[in-house]
């Protein structure tokens, strides 16, 4: 008797990467025109909400280098998107704050990437959906330490055949 060779799409990894694929096209689609793209969402969402944050800690919270953190900070500023101020307690170190553009910018992707992902989503019932999200949720924090931005920087990269 012969093993029968299992389909490619039972594979856990097969699947992953399709969906995941799937999604980074969707969103770098929904967030195409915002300074940094991808990046760029990420520090307006890491910036939304709690106290304010140096450029450090929201430069090592992301994973972003600092001298890129610095540049992409420049075009979301130039845009109106975020400023940058004096930390008070640190007259050295800038704090980084959505402005009220940012914030509107911020809310207007969200509704967008969430729409995306309801149709990328769409074959699997609502309930189905909302499970699917924590159950990854709660894999991707625990899967290896990395950032949000670093995950999204090897699919990108892993897809362009690692050109930056």
């Amino acid at each position: 008797m012969g093993m029968t060779t299992p389909r490619v799409e039972a594979d856990l990894g097969w699947a992953l990467g399709r969906v995941a694929r799937a999604h980074l096209r969707t969103a770098q689609d929904v967030v195409s025109g915002l300074p940094g793209g991808p990046r760029g969402y990420q520090v307006l969402a890491g910036l939304a909400g709690g106290p304010p944050r140096t450029q450090l800690v929201l430069a090592r919270t992301l994973g972003v280098d600092r001298t890129v953190m610095t540049y992409l900070l420049d075009e979301l500023e130039g845009a109106g998107l975020v400023e940058r101020r004096p930390d008070p307690a640190d007259r050295r170190a800038r704090q980084v704050l959505l402005t009220e553009t940012g914030r509107g910018r911020l809310c207007d992707l969200e509704r967008r990437l969430r729409d995306a992902e309801d149709q990328l989503l769409a074959p699997l019932e609502p309930d189905e959906r909302d499970v699917l999200r924590r159950l990854l949720q709660r894999l991707a924090t625990d899967a290896d330490g990395a950032s949000p931005c670093q995950v999204a920087a090897d699919i990108q990269a892993a897809e362009t055949g690692g050109a930056c």
